[in-house]
């Protein structure tokens, strides 16, 4: 048996790949959230972060913490969330023994004057700066992510992307297979970035969703205006490290059809 780990946001996008994957690899895996929760071959625990009920019995002989709890656009729940929250568990890990505290952000988030980012930023010290051995992996955009902002773009008829953004989305598979890896090397006390294995132009990403999703709307390219618009065009939101995801954008569509089909 492997080193038991908590994984907070367990029952989110991204915990749903996790956790799977380190249950067959053998870790102990023990699945947080606010609401009771049973099944699998995990060891579901309730607690809260933003009021730190369970958090103690939660992080009790817990070897690693991969930190995915997140609540992005909700305002000060929000920050409860990613800062009060974070801020909690990194005083009641360390002071559980923990020895690896693994935090998930977002390519580009030191360099976008976007809200939200600048949230996972201020996470990001919190966790750099605590008394746990930490890593912090930026993880490009997902393609769930992706696929709903075309999904709601296209209700309104037409189809509007700038070409000069480019992003390098990643999916939740290769994700949480990089976590592992990072987990089995031990902490790097290191921000590192993960994306996908292409990179795209939004005209070009948004003309494959048209396509995959047999979607008729007229594909308008014009330009984000303004300073977010200029620094999303600053190529923020890709990466040059390695190693990347294998699952590309078109193949991720193309699995999404199937099933819905």
């Amino acid at each position: 048996m492997r080193e038991s780990v908590l994984v907070t946001g367990a029952t989110g996008r991204l915990g749903g790949a996790l956790l799977p994957r380190l249950t067959e690899l053998g870790y102990k895996v023990r699945g947080m959230s606010r609401t009771v929760r049973s099944g699998g071959d995990v060891d579901w625990v309730t607690a809260d972060l933003t009021t730190g009920y369970g958090l103690a019995a939660a992080l009790t002989d817990v070897h690693a913490v991969v930190h995915l709890a997140a609540a992005p656009y909700k305002r000060k729940y929000t920050d409860h969330v990613e800062l009060d929250g974070t801020r909690r568990l990194a005083e009641v890990a360390r002071e559980c023994g923990v020895a690896h505290l693994l935090y998930v952000s977002i390519i580009g988030a030191d360099q976008i004057p976007w809200g939200y980012f600048r949230t996972k930023v201020r996470a990001e010290e919190i966790v750099s700066s605590g008394r746990v051995p930490w890593s912090i992996v930026r993880a490009a955009q997902f393609h769930e992510f992706m696929d709903q902002a075309f999904s709601m773009a296209a209700r309104s008829g037409l189809m509007i992307a700038d070409p000069g953004i480019r992003a390098q989305p990643v999916d939740v598979r290769d994700v949480a297979h990089h976590l592992i890896r990072r987990l089995q090397a031990g902490p790097s006390g290191e921000t590192e970035d993960f994306g996908g294995p292409e990179v795209l132009a939004f005209d070009e990403a948004a003309r494959q969703w048209l396509e995959a999703r047999g979607k008729r709307r007229p594909l308008v390219r014009m330009k984000v205006p303004g300073k977010v618009g200029a620094t999303f065009r600053g190529d923020h939101l890709v990466t040059d490290a390695t190693p990347t995801g294998t699952i590309t954008w078109k193949r991720y569509l193309q699995e999404q059809g199937r099933s819905l089909g």
